[in-house]
């Protein structure tokens, strides 16, 4: 046990570099969504597409983080004879030397924290574009309505009424 433990403090150094970058990555994506909310509030489609172009690059940088973190995950099983999804913080944090246990927890914690205003935040994001869309079929809805003519009305001598709220442009020849 004492060559397993020596090997999952080893991982343990390792685990928290990765984990470091987790708490970045989603702190950049707390950055993100409020720039997002700018960006389309102030109808700024120039920077949305900057804004799409680095979430395409750091998706690459993500993506590599999260393999690392399971082949960790995956060599940390092996040496507690478990299944890769038994291995989680709070194991690790029970089997650890109390000061390595304590940073362990402190990111766990950070990233709990994180993890429910990402939350929050993204929850705000869909809800300001949802009502953007809203808005927007409303405003386009409005539009293509008055050009329809729906009745015509007409007056005692027998001419058309003039639709008020109907038509863009009222052409009379």
């Amino acid at each position: 046990m004492k060559a397993a433990s020596i090997i999952i403090e080893d991982k343990i150094d390792y685990l928290s570099s990765v984990l470091d970058r987790d708490i970045e990555h989603i702190q950049a994506s707390l950055l993100r969504l409020n720039e997002l909310r700018s960006f389309v509030i102030k109808r700024d489609d120039v920077a949305l597409t900057g804004m799409l172009a680095d979430i395409k690059a750091d998706l690459d940088n993500y993506a590599a983080n999260e393999a690392e973190r399971f082949s960790i995950q995956k060599e940390m099983a092996g040496v507690l004879g478990c299944e890769p999804e038994q291995v989680t913080l709070s194991r690790l944090e029970s089997i650890l030397p109390k000061e390595k246990a304590i940073g362990l927890k402190e990111r766990k914690e950070k990233l709990r924290l994180l993890a429910r205003e990402l939350k929050k935040e993204y929850s705000s994001t869909a809800i300001l574009l949802s009502d953007c869309m809203r808005f927007n079929r409303l405003l386009l809805r409005g539009i293509f309505k008055i050009g329809k003519a729906e009745a015509i009305e007409y007056s005692a001598d027998g001419r058309a009424k003039q639709q008020a709220e109907t038509a863009f442009v009222n052409l009379q020849l």
